[in-house]
């Protein structure tokens, strides 16, 4: 008896110990909401001539790896007020932020990301990236479209209200949007987004920056060799000075996240990727 009682303590012992070791193993698995916990939130700006609905088609593959996206629409009209309107935003953010501009939103979150520790990537899709002092229309390079062609050849101007001193609302003209703007678009597409897009202010282009945080923030940057707005030459010169991580795509336009949101998503990944959180971690 005194045996078997012992044997008997002996196998509800093991069986506690087995119990323990799976509740353990499956105690430290991760749960189906934990890895979206522990990656960035990737915030999305727009550039000039554009809204949120440019980034849609990254949104749908980013969402599909199981990323957090916001799209913030940019008010469009001056760098240091847009900056300022993204800054707040990127405030109401808890974690790690991966931060992406297109174009002009390049300006944007070049002085957004300024002074929030959180922002730990910035990706800019065929965009500018002013050093202090710099604005956004002097670096669109010296054959860009914009360079080659009178205003009133450009844009349709419209005064509004509240505007500073002189600046103008600007409309691309529908010729220009679709066959330099998104040049690799269908037709009947580019015609559809010149009749959406909407209107930036002058003043968004003349605001020298008052901050260069890919100085010290990680940088991504996507280059589109078919881009007539901010050229090849001009964004690779960027890249350079700012040790971004450089990434080439064959043709598109300077709408390629429109037309090629693959190509452009690959690249936010990768910079989302080099941040994230393993899980465990504080």
């Amino acid at each position: 008896m005194a045996i078997r009682s012992v044997r008997r303590y002996e196998f509800i012992a093991l069986s506690l110990c087995v119990v323990i070791v799976i509740w353990g193993l499956v105690s430290s698995r991760p749960s189906a909401a934990e890895p979206n916990a522990q990656k960035p939130t990737v915030v999305l700006v727009h550039g000039a001539w554009a809204d949120t609905s440019s980034w849609n088609g990254e949104i749908q593959i980013l969402e599909g790896d199981g990323y957090t996206v916001r799209a913030i629409a940019n008010p469009l009209e001056n760098l240091t007020t847009d900056s300022e309107y993204v800054a707040d935003f990127l405030e109401t953010i808890d974690g790690p932020i991966v931060l992406v501009g297109h174009s002009y939103g390049g300006s944007v979150i070049t002085n957004a990301a300024e002074g929030n520790p959180n922002v730990k990537a910035l990706v800019y899709v065929d965009a500018a990236a002013p050093d202090v002092g710099e604005t956004n229309g002097s670096l669109s390079g010296a054959d860009s479209v914009l360079k080659h062609k009178p205003d009133d050849r450009l844009f349709d101007k419209l005064p509004y209200p509240g505007a500073p001193a002189g600046a103008m609302d600007l409309y691309l003209k529908r010729d220009v949007f679709v066959a330099n703007f998104g040049n690799d678009l269908p037709a009947d597409v580019a015609t559809r987004l010149w009749a959406t897009q909407r209107a930036a202010s002058t003043a968004a282009f003349d605001t020298p920056s008052r901050y260069a945080a890919w100085k010290t923030i990680p940088s991504w940057y996507f280059i589109s060799t078919g881009d007539q707005i901010i050229t090849p030459t001009s964004e690779r010169a960027m890249a350079a000075r700012a040790h971004s991580t450089v990434t080439e795509f064959d043709g598109g336009s300077h709408l390629t996240l429109v037309s090629h949101p693959d190509a452009v998503s690959a690249v936010i990944l990768d910079a989302a990727r080099s941040v994230q959180i393993p899980n465990g971690t504080p």
